[in-house]
């Protein structure tokens, strides 16, 4: 039975993927900050699909707890075939002059960092067992930059870089490595965003049909589901409705 870890795996794009790893008779390992959500998930999804789920309490910004529970795993879970490193997020709207530096510390332990402390120990266990795909959420910001992004697409631009850096390493060890980028995506993203303004984050899809999680995890499963020989190093998945970062057509 392949197994699948997933970061961020509580909601949006990461829960999408449990959702779908698990109809596919994946094992799952979801790690999370929520402990609530994370149970209630695991339950749901192994009465569901009878899967076997181990969830992981972790904030992929601390190291030191990250390799701990990682590292508790039992050896037979450790043979992991799919990383989707989800986990990351956004922080504020602000022009570089008006930055908050906690917000900026925030994005980048997040989704450069946290991304790194996870693939240094999945992929090294993916080296010992010779094989494995890592899948890297990025975005269309890790492709464009767009006023008062700075920061976010700052990582993102850095997580484009790794998937490029991530690929050329692991080759000899035939693992395979892709980068996911959406453009809008209805989730969580813009309410965290704003810092829980549903109101500010609602008008970011107005007039328009965003993609939704769903989406992403079918992209996602159509990588992960291509034959031995094929590799997908980079997608970018916009709505029809969205040309670019800032091109958007609304009703």
């Amino acid at each position: 039975m392949k197994t699948a870890l997933i970061t961020g795996a509580t909601s949006g794009i990461g829960k999408a993927c449990a959702h779908t790893f698990a109809q596919q008779g994946y094992r799952l390992i979801l790690v999370a900050r929520r402990e609530h959500e994370l149970v209630k998930i695991a339950k749901h999804l192994a009465d569901k699909y009878a899967v076997a789920v181990e969830t992981l309490v972790a904030d992929v910004r601390d190291n030191t707890v990250l390799t701990q529970v990682l590292e508790s795993l039992a050896e037979d879970w450790k043979t992991v075939d799919v990383l989707v490193n989800n986990a990351g997020l956004s922080q504020g709207l602000d022009p570089i002059d008006k930055g908050d530096t906690n917000d900026w510390d925030t994005m980048i332990d997040t989704n450069v960092k946290g991304l790194l402390y996870v693939t240094r120990i999945v992929s090294g266990w993916m080296v010992s067992h010779k094989k494995g795909h890592i899948i890297n959420i990025g975005s269309i910001a890790g492709k464009e930059v767009y006023p008062n992004g700075n920061v976010y697409c700052a990582t993102k631009h850095a997580v484009d870089a790794l998937n490029k850096g991530m690929r050329m390493d692991l080759l000899p060890h035939g693992i395979k490595v892709t980068a996911i980028n959406p453009g809008m995506v209805e989730t969580e993203f813009s309410v965290v965003r704003f810092k829980g303004d549903e109101d500010k984050a609602k008008k970011v899809y107005e007039g328009l049909e965003p993609l939704l999680a769903d989406d992403i995890a079918e992209a996602i499963w159509f990588v992960v589901s291509r034959p031995a020989h094929v590799n997908i190093n980079d997608m970018l998945i916009m709505p029809t409705a969205q040309a670019s970062a800032t091109l958007v057509q609304r009703n």
